[in-house]
């Protein structure tokens, strides 16, 4: 019987202009460790074994310092390059923009690397055991289908706001068996301190939203069937938005494109963990706080490494 190999792409490319640095290597363990370790923890746990890095070129003296010298000792690692000119559609060049093109372009840089299926996360994201498990299990049961078969792991958005400022999110419409409908991505959205919370829309009308709602937090599972698909996405974002400088080709607007049209099944998992993150510099004494907890609650080991 063949060995099951699956991979994890964690995406890092960004260096966190509101948390102002380099966020993922802030620390959030009792022992100094970072996020990104304790996802990657998770990961091997769960059965995935080969890691791939999404990084910037002009990051990555600091990233394999400070970062991979603490990963390739525990599992395989590969890194690949977000840039501007990075996978783009033939003939296209990137023009006056000076940043990368968003969550959707970095899962597409990463085919180089990629060998079978795999898991794609944040790198400054805590998602907890469970959602890892969920995905190996999809993996595990998912076998040849008509079409494509990718997962997502989704949390309420209550679990995912922060205290200090708005947060962008990719809020899930789903049936009425609760399977994935389509993703619509939505910007600046504010805790109330009487519950719930609020966004605007794109035609400036303020809506309310419950926290109860299923968001993507970029938790993802796929084959590589995906990256011819999210090239030809790509080029019709390229064509439609590419003299935008500030345009995103979204991965969640992308999948949920592929979903809407057919293309591609995506079931909706559900993690029992609770999700939190480092989107501004106050949010990180909250994630120490929670890791500790999970630590005391003996979820984790301290050292996570045993060293």
């Amino acid at each position: 019987m063949a060995i099951k190999s699956y991979d994890l792409v964690i995406l890092a490319a960004g260096m966190g202009s509101r948390f102002g640095g380099l966020k993922q290597v802030q620390p959030v363990g009792p022992a100094g460790e970072l996020i990104i370790e304790y996802s990657i923890y998770d990961a091997l746990r769960a059965g995935f074994n080969r890691l791939v890095l999404v990084i910037r070129k002009d990051i990555e003296a600091d990233f394999r310092a400070s970062i991979g010298k603490r990963l390739e000792s525990r599992i395989d690692v590969s890194y690949v390059y977000q840039e501007l000119d990075s996978n783009l559609p033939t003939g296209r060049e990137a023009g006056a923009r000076t940043k990368p093109w968003g969550t959707g372009h970095a899962v597409l840089v990463a085919q180089q690397a990629v060998r079978g299926p795999f898991a794609v996360i944040n790198a400054d994201d805590f998602y907890g055991a469970s959602g890892y498990a969920e995905l190996a299990r999809h993996f595990d049961r998912t076998g040849a289908t008509v079409k494509p078969s990718y997962a997502m792991v989704g949390y309420p958005l209550k679990q995912t706001l922060s205290e200090f400022g708005t947060v962008s999110r990719g809020l899930c419409a789903t049936d009425a068996q609760e399977r994935l409908k389509n993703i619509t991505e939505i910007t600046k959205i504010e805790k109330l301190a009487a519950g719930g919370a609020q966004y605007t829309d794109a035609s400036g009308v303020m809506k309310q939203l419950t926290g109860e709602e299923i968001v993507s937090m970029n938790f993802w599972g796929f084959t590589p069937a995906v990256f011819p698909q999210l090239e030809k996405l790509f080029a019709d974002f390229f064509a439609k938005n590419g003299n935008e400088p500030k345009a995103e080709f979204y991965l969640p607007t992308s999948i949920s494109t592929l979903n809407e049209r057919g293309e591609a099944e995506v079931a909706l998992l559900k993690s029992n963990d609770a999700w939190f993150g480092i989107t501004y510099r106050e949010d990180l004494a909250a994630s120490q706080s929670a890791v500790q907890a999970l630590v005391a609650a003996k979820q984790y080991p301290s050292p996570l490494w045993g060293v």
